[in-house]
């Protein structure tokens, strides 16, 4: 048994990739699905579409890499994080769609809460802030507006999950139902320093504790896949949210260390050690991984739209048919221009918080074109970096020197990107060769636990770099421009 397969399930997308055992990409299978908006600000997916694509391309890269599945040691999940499943305990039929982590439809909810004075206590045991963002209240969302849900709950027969939790249930036939440390503490549900569900939060938001996935290790049992789906039974060994997961492939395992991922969203999180860091900045305090019973935490910070803003050139704008076009269009715009788009299309995330923002633009002249419009998306990605960067610097009062940014995620391939966002920065940004960072920490969590790959030490000897990007703009350029963009923030947060 020589490889591992990694399943990479994402919010536009589930990709398969099958790593060997030297951890390197031997194929990648991937397949996009629909996603759905019932109404202003609210995102769903089809849990049927969840699975689906998740089996189609497990199988399709097996396929394609032309092994056998007895050639697969183990599996590692990774995942989009806080989206909300609800599913039959015995048919494992949804009781509605998946309620996708950009959702928005539960501000009101947080809202009251606030204003109940709960937030200081759900903060303190889960890291979290009230927001629509969290696995919590979409939850509660769905006992409520569901008919008969909260009464099948109560009586045991409804299960939730995250998707990680819905895919173990799925693979394993309904055997397992789990999830792993750094999962369950983005549910707002979760004690991060107990390590256990907290009844008081759950009594708030009115949700059976009987409901909720056993909580285990990232490098774990998860139980093994029914024999029918690959034709063997392979044991799913692995299990961490994408950024937690990108966060382990980037081998970020000392305090300090910090790492930007770059997908439909952007998450950058920062290892703090045996101590979880109470944020005094609108940071996210988490679990960055969790090893033989013991978590290492983290600072986060979450912006909501990163690649997408690029999908919404494509897609709505209709001003690019590819991703990789906005980097020539970006190379060739006029400089001359200062157009600033502030792309809040689902609220602004960390440090702001502002559930209830919506995108705008400024600066726009006569001669404003895709060329503009393209920088200006690229541009925003640097800004929302660096606005979570100094919470972090305020934050983190350790020794800072030397700092250096570890980047991946699809973004991360723009090199005109990557230059800017050094820039803003004024500082190192580091590529790695394996950009597929995600499922690379995910495979390696299931690996290490199967006796295939190495333990911490040797994996991060093996972290390997592509190209670091160093600052090269202007001290007053960079000023002015940054200041730019927080006085269109503050101006878009008062519409």
């Amino acid at each position: 048994m020589t490889h591992i397969l990694a399943i990479d399930q994402g919010t536009t997308s589930s990709r398969a990739i099958l790593f060997d055992h030297e951890m390197r990409i031997r194929a990648t299978a991937q397949e996009e699905f629909k996603q759905h908006f019932p109404a202003s600000g609210w995102v769903e997916h089809d849990p049927a579409d969840l699975w689906a694509t998740t089996a189609g391309t497990c199988r399709e890269v097996i396929e394609r890499a032309g092994i056998r599945t007895a050639d697969i040691a183990a599996i590692g999940i990774t995942n989009q994080r806080e989206t909300t499943l609800v599913w039959d305990r015995k048919t494992g039929e949804p009781v509605h769609r998946a309620i996708v982590w950009q959702d928005r439809r539960t501000a009101e909810t947080c809202d009251r809460l606030r204003a109940a004075g709960h937030e200081p206590m759900i903060t303190e045991r889960t890291g979290l802030l009230l927001d629509p963002y969290f696995s919590g209240t979409k939850l509660a969302w769905i006992l409520d507006n569901v008919d008969g849900a909260r009464a099948r709950a109560e009586k045991g027969e409804l299960l939730f999950g995250t998707v990680d939790s819905y895919l173990i249930w799925k693979l394993t036939g309904g055997a397992v139902h789990a999830t792993d440390a750094t999962n369950a503490a983005r549910t707002l549900l979760y004690d991060i320093r107990k390590g256990s569900w907290s009844q008081s939060i759950c009594d708030l938001l009115g949700v059976p504790v009987s409901m909720l996935p056993e909580v285990r290790d990232c490098a774990a049992d998860f139980g093994t896949t029914r024999p029918d789906l690959f034709g063997r039974e392979i044991p799913i060994l692995g299990v961490a949210g994408d950024q937690q997961a990108a966060t382990v492939g980037q081998a970020c395992f000392s305090p300090g260390m910090l790492k930007s991922t770059y997908g439909t969203g952007c998450f950058a999180l920062m290892n703090t050690g045996d101590e979880p860091v109470a944020s005094q900045n609108r940071l996210l305090t988490t679990i960055a991984y969790q090893l033989n019973g013991k978590p290492t935490y983290a600072l986060e910070g979450s912006i909501f739209i990163a690649g997408a803003v690029v999908q919404w050139l494509r897609d709505g704008l209709k001003i690019i048919r590819e991703a990789s076009e906005t980097q020539p269009l970006a190379e060739r715009s006029d400089e001359g221009q200062n157009v600033i788009l502030v792309p809040a299309f689902t609220g602004l995330g960390a440090p702001y918080w502002k559930a209830d923002c919506r995108g705008a633009i400024y600066g726009l002249t006569r001669n404003s074109g895709p060329a503009e419009f393209a920088r200006a998306a690229l541009e925003s990605v640097g800004y929302q970096t660096r606005d979570l960067l100094e919470a972090m610097a305020a934050d983190w009062t350790e020794d800072r020197a030397g700092e250096v940014l570890r980047v991946d995620g699809g973004m991360s391939a723009s090199d005109w990107a990557m230059q800017f966002l050094a820039d803003i920065l004024d500082a190192p940004v580091d590529r790695p060769n394996v950009l597929e960072t995600t499922a690379l920490g995910a495979a390696w969590l299931a690996g290490m636990q199967a006796g295939l790959y190495p333990d911490q030490e040797g994996f991060a000897r093996e972290w390997a770099l592509d190209r670091r990007f160093e600052p090269d703009m202007q001290p007053e350029t960079r000023a002015a421009k940054y200041d730019s963009w927080k006085r269109a923030v503050a101006a878009t947060m008062t519409v």
